[in-house]
C-alpha cells in the first residue's frame, strides 16, 4: 500500500474497508477551529482524544490538514515559513481534538520566538495527558532532519507516541521513495515511543489521505 508502509518484523497495519470509511466518516463530520493557545494555561478542556500535528516549517502541515478535513482553508497555507506561531486547536465530532503545532526548524526566525516556541512545545507534550499520538511530518525530498532528530528525542523522553508521515510524496520516484521508506524505518528502529508504520502522502494528489484518517479513526476506538 503506498499510503501506509510497515517495515519488517512490525505488526500487520493494512486498513481494512471498514476502517477506511470509518476514517472518512469521522472527517466528513463537523471540523471546525477552537481556538490558538501560546501557554498550558490557555488550552482548553480536554477531549477524550487529542492528535497533534509537528513538522519542520515549510513541511506541508497545512495543506495535509486541509486535506485530512476536505477543506480548503481550515489551517492556513503559506509560502512564509513559521507561520503558525501557536498551539491551534480544531474540534474534529464530539470525541476530537485535532492540534496544528507550530512549525520548527526556520532558521529565520527570531531567536527570542525559536525559543517561545520550544518552550510551548515541551510544556505541551510533558504536560497533555489525552495526547495520543503526534504526527511527525517529515518532507520525502529531504528526509529526517537534525531538527526532527531533536523532537522526536524530546517525545522519546515525554513517552509519547509519534508517527512519521512522509509528506510531497508526488514530488520523488517510486525508487526514492522505495529507498526513503528503508531509510527512514531504520532510523526509527530504536527508538522507544516511535511507531513502525510509516504514512506516505501527497496532499496535491490525495495520496495516503485515506489511510491517515483511518489511522486517526483507530485512536478513538483503540
Amino acid at each position: 500500500m503506498l499510503g501506509a508502509f510497515v517495515p519488517p518484523m512490525s505488526e500487520d497495519q493494512d486498513f481494512s474497508a471498514d476502517e477506511l470509511e470509518a476514517g472518512r466518516l469521522l472527517f466528513a463530520g463537523p471540523c471546525d477551529f477552537m481556538m490558538g493557545a501560546t501557554s498550558l494555561a490557555q488550552l482548553p478542556e480536554a477531549a477524550p482524544c487529542e492528535v497533534a500535528f509537528a513538522g519542520r516549517s515549510n513541511v506541508g502541515k497545512s495543506s495535509l490538514l486541509n486535506a485530512l478535513t476536505g477543506r480548503r482553508a481550515l489551517a492556513r497555507t503559506s509560502n512564509t515559513p513559521g507561520r503558525t506561531r501557536e498551539l491551534n486547536y480544531f474540534q474534529i465530532g464530539p470525541s476530537l481534538h485535532l492540534v496544528d503545532m507550530p512549525g520548527y526548524g526556520y532558521a529565520r526566525a527570531q531567536k527570542t520566538m525559536v525559543a517561545a516556541w520550544q518552550k510551548l512545545i515541551k510544556a505541551y507534550l510533558r504536560g497533555r495527558p489525552t495526547l495520543r499520538r503526534v504526527f511527525v511530518l517529515v518532507d520525502s525530498r529531504h528526509g529526517i532532519k537534525p531538527n526532527d532528530l531533536e523532537i522526536m528525542d524530546l517525545m522519546d523522553e515525554a513517552a509519547v507516541i509519534y508517527q512519521v508521515v512522509l509528506t510531497k510524496a508526488d514530488k520523488i520516484k517510486q525508487a526514492e521513495r522505495d529507498r526513503l521508506l528503508k531509510a527512514t524505518a531504520e532510523q526509527l528502529r530504536k527508538r522507544p515511543a516511535a511507531h513502525p508504520q510509516l504514512h506516505l502522502t501527497s496532499s496535491e494528489k490525495g495520496t495516503g489521505i485515506a489511510e491517515l484518517r483511518a489511522e486517526v479513526a483507530r485512536l478513538l476506538v483503540a
